[in-house]
């Protein structure tokens, strides 16, 4: 969760909902350049097994249907040999009067025999097309609930380092590879190994000489194949990591298009995406180039067997070690063992694609969690809302601490203002507080009680956040304010909206509370917006209320009615209150003043100002900006 996000309840949003895209970019966090090799390519592989492996009695039954559906094709060609043979010796004796005749009866039941073959390998083939389809989405279906579920677990410093489009990027694209090469390649390769073997017993049945000269043009392409894998592999891994840079930045520009346009960012945009788009670039066609000419090879050997085989064929066949109907069926043979190596090398190619998608989700999915929560939680019955840091120490980087030795108690139901310069660590303090992170050194104490002795459900259930920069949904403004609490009556959701000043103005909108707001949420202004984020925490009931800058951004007349309506739902409760317009916490219990991660001063309004420190320079420089 992002610290421009509105939170109520820790809610997670729903999956039918679009949310609105902040604008703020990140680029080139985790790329990969286009030489870098896959780490673990035999570790992924396994991993990749162990998911199909939860539908192994299915994928038993596609490999024996898929043998099955083989076998019969390939046997086909031999039993019509015996037709061939049968016809030719007809014909002969017809020519040199020696025989009976051509004995079509034999002939048609051999024309009989290969049409039950063929049907019968037709319904095989349908049936493990059936069962790899469900084995496939099944694979899939189970890979994007992970990752959905892994989403939810990891901390908000994975996210600081990641743009949304490379974590949208491996359940689009990586999850999609992997599901094509599920329902056609595996297949493909099992039929492809099986056709080859098949083949190659039926050829030595034929004839081992001719064999031979087939089985040396094969090994020809088995020199060719690691040699190409072996160097397309990484770029194959590049290609995917740099596709997933491409994404981030489309979606984050796409989101923050009218930012674009308002400071003339076209330009750096475009040199931006032009960076990933190149080396996307240079990764994709080297990785589609090598793979790419291992069927062109397989195609030219294969062509160079068949002529090497014609020649001795039809030499063995003037000497009589060989007749026509085994020529007939070896060539349809020779013919047919070129393409399973042909599709083998094909399927190399996605394979490899397919792997270093797998890779790129598997390194998702085993990324550092949260810390686990508690084995004996507290309960979060009776909170009150007395907070209290003690000696905090933190900083994102553990190595440059930004908090230093911060202490400070805050009694229940008090009102807390937080105050101090960009930068200062206020919002920071906020994340302690809701346990977006953890603090380095020191506690952060609930009513006594350690908040890392809370589940975090448990906790930010305590909590209600109204920031700056509001998150609504494309849905009503009912649904919007109901986010807070989802079980909540329509009832209660009106009443959140008149304590939070809201019930009037919805009445003005064409469809009042059954609006849909747009995916940008511009169908309402600013300050509504900023008022229906305020109904939604009234609706969530917190024992602690956070406002970050809840009024930064608005016209005075809409402040008064947004201040109106945070001093309705701050009664009774634990608020805190991040404000750079000090006119607005002056009748805060504390006023704590934060500069470069240490409480400097504290006190409240009248005190600090007595104090003629840094809280009264800071007052007194903002009032004369002010007056001016």
């Amino acid at each position: 969760m992002s610290e421009n996000e509105n939170v109520s309840n820790n809610q997670q949003p729903r999956p039918s909902s679009s949310r609105r895209r902040s604008g703020g970019g990140r680029h080139g966090g985790m790329g990969m350049m286009p030489g870098e090799k896959a780490k673990d390519f035999k570790g992924t592989l396994k991993k990749f097994l162990n998911y199909i492996g939860k539908y192994k009695v299915r994928v038993i039954f596609v490999i024996l249907c898929a043998i099955g559906s083989t076998i019969f094709t390939i046997v086909g060609p031999k039993i019509l040999s015996k037709a061939t043979n049968k016809l030719f010796e007809g014909l002969m004796g017809m020519v040199t009067g020696t025989g009976t005749g051509i004995d079509f009866g034999y002939i048609s039941g051999i024309i009989l025999t290969l049409i039950a073959l063929y049907v019968a390998s037709l319904i095989l083939s349908y049936a493990q097309g059936f069962l790899m389809s469900r084995v496939s989405t099944g694979v899939v279906y189970n890979l994007r609930k992970d990752i959905s579920e892994k989403i939810n677990k990891l901390p908000i410093k994975y996210f600081d380092k990641k743009t949304h489009g490379e974590v949208l990027s491996y359940v689009s694209n990586d999850i999609d590879t992997i599901n094509q090469t599920l329902t056609q390649g595996l297949t493909q390769s099992i039929t492809s190994v099986v056709t080859f073997l098949g083949i190659l017993i039926m050829m030595f049945t034929i004839n081992w000489q001719m064999t031979l000269v087939a089985v040396g043009m094969v090994l020809l392409n088995f020199i060719f194949f690691p040699i190409i894998m072996g160097k397309s592999q990484k770029y194959f891994k590049g290609q995917q990591e740099h596709l997933g840079h491409v994404n981030g930045h489309i979606e984050e520009m796409y989101g923050s298009h009218i930012i674009v346009k308002a400071f003339n960012g076209e330009e750096d945009s475009l040199k931006t995406f032009n960076e990933h788009n190149e080396n996307l670039y240079k990764s994709a066609w080297k990785a589609q180039f090598l793979s790419g000419i291992i069927y062109p090879i397989t195609l030219f050997i294969g062509n160079l067997g068949y002529v090497v085989i014609t020649i001795l064929g039809g030499y063995l066949a003037s000497k009589g070690t060989i007749n026509v109907g085994d020529i007939q069926a070896f060539m349809q043979y020779i013919r047919q063992f070129t393409q399973p190596i042909a599709q083998i090398a094909n399927i190399s190619n996605v394979f490899q694609q397919t792997m270093a998608s797998a890779e790129r989700v598997f390194e998702f999915l085993e990324e550092e969690e949260e810390v686990k929560e508690t084995e004996n939680p507290v309960s979060t019955d009776n909170i009150k809302g007395g907070i209290e840091f003690k000696n905090v120490n933190f900083g994102y980087d553990p190595e440059k601490t930004i908090i230093h030795n911060f202490s400070a108690k805050v009694e229940p139901g008090h009102k807390i203002a937080i105050v101090g310069p960009t930068g200062a660590g206020k919002t920071t303090i906020v994340k302690l507080l809701m346990r977006f992170y953890d603090v380095n050194k020191g506690e952060v104490l609930l009513d006594g009680n350690n908040i890392k002795d809370f589940t975090r459900n448990g906790l930010r259930s305590q909590f209600a956040m109204v920031l700056q920069d509001t998150w609504l949904y494309n849905t009503s403004v009912m649904e919007n304010i109901r986010y807070g609490k989802l079980d909540a009556s329509d009832e209660d959701v009106i009443n959140a909206a008149k304590t939070a000043q809201v019930d009037h103005f919805v009445h003005t909108l064409p469809e009042g509370y059954n609006m849909l707001l747009n995916e940008e949420a511009s169908n309402i202004s600013n300050g509504q917006k900023q008022l229906l984020t305020i109904a939604r925490a009234v609706l969530a009931d917190p024992k602690v209320l956070i406002l970050d800058e809840a009024t930064s951004s608005v016209d005075t007349r809409t402040e008064i009615l947004i201040q109106t309506a945070m001093d309705n739902v701050m009664k009774g409760r634990t608020s805190f209150i991040i404000a750079h317009r000090l006119s607005t916490i002056r009748n805060a219990d504390i006023i704590l003043v934060m500069n470069e991660g240490d409480i400097v001063e504290q006190g409240n309004h009248d005190e600090l100002l007595a104090k003629n420190g840094v809280y009264a320079n800071l007052y007194n420089s903002q009032f004369e900006v002010e007056a001016e």
